[in-house]
């Protein structure tokens, strides 16, 4: 599955309360199996959604249940204007869907603002978290970016033409990417939330939304999970220094893999890499291959 239409019907939906607000619709889409292992959730970051995992959770769905939420404010959840979508709202609707879902432990696989919800979640309730898989995440307070800033400034995305918001999304998802021609199902797929009315209300309320304290006020030494620091070596946004600062701080064994040839868009940059060394960490018994 690679066309983003094809990810969103196969998505399906609950509610989240979340700061008073009890029926913010959450979109998922869901695979795999039981087992004796919790389920794997996979969480997007800023600006994108969970098509972004399209490729990479089929590496651990046939040994695992895997659920890959977008976050409140994105993709095809909900987009109204008039809630919080802080990584702090973004772990209290994280909970509430592990609560439906029936999960009382959980792996989480975090890249970018989904890094810094799964930290969270992490650090709060750590014997509910076996392991830990982050990428180019935002941390302590190596975020936000000036790009994503910008977006924030009030009336700032609505003001701009249609030709212009195309060209801030593909100087964001084009030029991000390591390769010289962009992958245009990624480009096209990661855009498309954010090109109506709507959607441009929403890029502008996930980009203002975007609080370092919600990170630097974390202990992260409270967090026990194994964690793998999957990582795009020659990110800008997000330095592989964090990795290494996460690697030394958090309590649990914590494996930092540098992926040499990726951006901060790990996931698409290198995505053979990036499924096998997942694989190996959350489906232990297969070996991983050269990076």
């Amino acid at each position: 599955m690679t066309d983003y239409r094809e990810w969103s019907s196969a998505q399906e939906t609950t509610t989240a309360a979340v700061d008073g607000h009890d029926d913010l619709r959450v979109a998922y889409y869901e695979a795999g199996r039981e087992n004796d292992g919790p389920p794997v959730v996979f969480l997007h970051g800023i600006p994108t959604w969970s098509f972004l995992w399209r490729d990479v959770v089929d590496a651990v769905a046939d040994e695992r249940r895997v659920v890959a939420p977008d976050l409140l404010g994105y993709g095809n959840s909900e987009m109204r204007d008039g809630f919080d979508r802080s990584i702090r709202a973004q772990e209290a609707m994280l909970a509430g869907l592990l609560d439906r879902l029936g999960a009382e432990s959980v792996s989480l696989v975090g890249h970018d603002i989904g890094g810094g919800v799964a930290l969270r979640y992490a650090a709060h309730e750590p014997e509910a978290v076996r392991e830990l898989v982050l990428s180019n995440a935002v941390c302590y307070d190596s975020w936000p970016v000036e790009f994503v800033s910008g977006l924030g400034v009030p009336g700032t995305v609505e003001s701009w033409e249609d030709a212009e918001l195309n060209g801030k999304l593909d100087f964001v998802f084009e030029d991000g990417l390591y390769a010289d021609e962009p992958n245009e199902t990624f480009v096209e797929g990661m855009k498309a939330p954010w090109l109506s009315p709507e959607g441009r209300t929403a890029l502008s309320r996930a980009a203002v939304a975007t609080n370092t304290n919600h990170t630097t006020e974390l202990d992260y030494a409270a967090i026990t999970a194994d964690a793998l620091l999957l990582w795009g070596a020659e990110d800008v946004l997000q330095p592989i220094s964090y990795a290494e600062r996460l690697a030394a701080d958090l309590t649990g064994d914590a494996d930092l893999v540098a992926l040499d040839g990726a951006y901060h868009w790990v996931v698409e940059d290198r995505p053979d890499a990036y499924r096998d060394h997942l694989r190996s960490f959350l489906v232990p018994s297969e070996g991983v291959g050269d990076e």
